[in-house]
């Protein structure tokens, strides 16, 4: 889904046993130290991570960097990945903060009841099933 390395990674909880296996939904922040409105998206990302059926992933973007402030995880291979989603998602240019929710719906990362609304109605990825621990 993601090409590139992860600078961050957050996962949520996962249990072992079979029965308490969720499927999980993707959530992806595209985030800049040389963005103001970051922080409140990086809350709501922590908030998430505390979830059992969400993958949180954090990526920090090179585009803001002529700003002067430059975000000390930022990667060009996190910014094209965020372009990548640009096109198939019909938007015109990537922004920060940005959320992907399973690579298929974008929204505002520091809106918290737009974010809720998504989760509440996004279908699940379908795949294999992994257990970690």
């Amino acid at each position: 889904m993601v090409a590139g390395t992860v600078a961050y990674v957050m996962v949520g909880v996962f249990h072992s046993a079979p029965s308490d296996m969720r499927p999980l939904t993707v959530v992806e922040l595209f985030t800049s130290w040389g963005c103001s409105s970051c922080p409140p998206a990086n809350a709501n990302l922590l908030k998430l991570r505390k979830r059992d059926d969400v993958l949180a992933l954090s990526f920090s973007v090179t585009y803001w960097d002529y700003l002067g402030w430059k975000d000390i995880f930022r990667k060009q291979e996190f910014a094209d990945t965020q372009i990548a989603y640009e096109a198939p998602l019909h938007q015109s240019w990537p922004f920060t903060p940005q959320m992907f929710i399973n690579g298929t719906t974008t929204v505002v990362g520091n809106n918290l009841v737009k974010l809720a609304q998504l989760l509440s109605t996004v279908s699940h990825l379908t795949g294999p099933s992994i257990t970690l621990g």
